[in-house]
């Protein structure tokens, strides 16, 4: 079972940020309680709180706690204050291994999926820091900053239970996501015999004494359906359905016809695939190139300019070219290049880093970099052979199973290691991009409008 380290940022006599007659300490409480109660409620795992209440915990008791108990995870919640607004996310900016990166990815993705275009949150991205708790805990560890106590629309999220409850859950969701926790065992499958339901108690123990006659034990359940009263009647229950069968028969041979079997911790078939997990890496093109290069200026406005090239080569292997994008900005941080692989690489897909001794391939020019990475998808997505007239520009090309992703959710665990949601992370990129492609059409639309009413 994994162990995860939840640590509430601050407290006692240490308040955090401070706004007004707000805390720190007080959100950063609050949120870690839910989001460990989610957790145990939830899923499978161990988790360890450094405070439950408003006490002084140092830094160093802190990450001795956590490296004495063995943890797998740290996650250090935290708000922000002193200007600005939004939520970002933090590793330690020294050597980590590419497991800590991967649980940033999904843990931050998880929560702006989450909250970004519901509550309107800034990403202000994934970022690296020497914060004590991330240096000296021996385990993979997080820091989040949810948001900015000072900034009036921030703080009114902060002060809505509605975002505090979302934002809990997304960011336990993203923990489960990034550490594949197993889902609560249930108990074995329980056949219950209902022997009529009724809204009328009276007439629910009209039937116990039918029943009784004809020496059939049974008592009243009461239940609430759709904000309705009623009063079942339960004659027995089985872990066997044959002899829960054999029950309402009985029951059917003495009168009793609405007689049905309730059955209690049956595992369900597993779910039909969902349109994320369908998603075609080939496919149509939706986003044009200035789409794509505005949003990811929105949160890096020094982004070079590459859609272009992504458009050109996407339609050569016929591969989604304003997906395989928003997975460049996965792999580069908003082309921030805060991991392992540096701008001067050209290597916006990450093809061949594995650490910082091996920080992967590097190409002559971004053209290159991207026709790379556009190739490198099409080794996954098919097994057809190359278009005429373009070289092999992937190094790893050949190392591919040709055809053995043909969706983004099937690059899981190839692409990347672990990689559990690692086509679910790109998704919702894409998706945070389609969003913003959209508010600005829609304020285009208004402008020109305007301009129309004018003449």
């Amino acid at each position: 079972m994994k162990k995860v380290i939840i640590d509430p940022g601050h407290g006692g006599n240490d308040p955090g940020a401070t706004y007004k007659s707000y805390e720190e300490k007080q959100f950063n409480l609050s949120i870690a309680l839910k989001v460990r109660d989610y957790l145990l409620k939830n899923y499978e795992a161990d988790i360890v709180m450094t405070r439950t209440r408003d006490i002084t915990v140092s830094l160093e008791e802190r990450t001795r706690l956590a490296n004495s108990e063995n943890a797998d995870f740290f996650l250090s919640i935290h708000n922000n204050a002193a200007g600005g607004t939004g939520f970002e996310s933090y590793i330690f900016s020294g050597t980590v291994p590419p497991a800590t990166k991967a649980h940033q990815n999904i843990i931050h993705d998880k929560i702006l999926d989450s909250v970004e275009s519901k509550y309107g949150i800034n990403d202000r991205g994934k970022k690296r820091a020497n914060f004590h708790v991330l240096r000296e805990t021996k385990m993979s560890a997080l820091l989040l900053e949810v948001l900015f106590l000072d900034n009036p629309d921030d703080l009114a999220h902060l002060t809505n239970p509605e975002f505090i409850q979302d934002v809990s859950i997304a960011i336990a969701e993203g923990v489960k996501e990034a550490f594949d926790l197993p889902a609560k065992t249930v108990p074995g499958v329980l056949y219950k015999v209902i022997a009529g339901s009724f809204k009328n108690r009276s007439n629910a123990e009209n039937r116990v004494q039918y029943l009784a006659t004809h020496n059939i034990d049974s008592f009243i359940v009461p239940t609430t359906i759709s904000g309705e009263q009623y009063y079942r009647v339960q004659a027995g229950a089985y872990s066997q359905r044959e002899n829960a069968e054999q029950q309402v028969q009985k029951l059917k041979s003495i009168g009793i016809t609405d007689a049905f079997i309730l059955t209690e911790g049956e595992v369900p078939s597993p779910p039909p695939s969902t349109p994320e997990e369908r998603f075609t890496i080939q496919g149509d093109i939706h986003l044009n190139p200035c789409q794509l290069e505005e949003f990811v200026k929105t949160i890096n406005p020094d982004a070079p300019d590459l859609g272009a090239y992504y458009m050109e080569y996407g339609e050569v292997y016929g591969i989604r070219a304003d997906v395989a994008y928003a997975q460049a900005i996965h792999e580069t941080d908003y082309f921030r290049f805060t991991g392992v692989v540096d701008d001067k690489q050209n290597n916006f897909a990450g093809i061949g880093a594995t650490g910082p001794d091996n920080p992967g391939a590097s190409f002559a020019t971004p053209a290159e970099g991207v026709h790379a990475h556009i190739q490198h998808l099409y080794a996954y997505a098919s097994s057809e052979p190359i278009p005429n007239g373009y070289p092999k520009v992937d190094p790893r090309f050949d190392l591919v199973n040709r055809g053995s992703a043909t969706t983004w959710t099937q690059l899981n665990g190839k692409w990347a290691v672990p990689g559990n949601n690692y086509g679910q992370s790109i998704i919702s990129i894409f998706r945070r991009n389609i969003n913003h492609a959209l508010e600005q059409i829609d304020a285009q639309q208004a402008e020109l409008q305007e301009v129309l009413n004018d003449l």
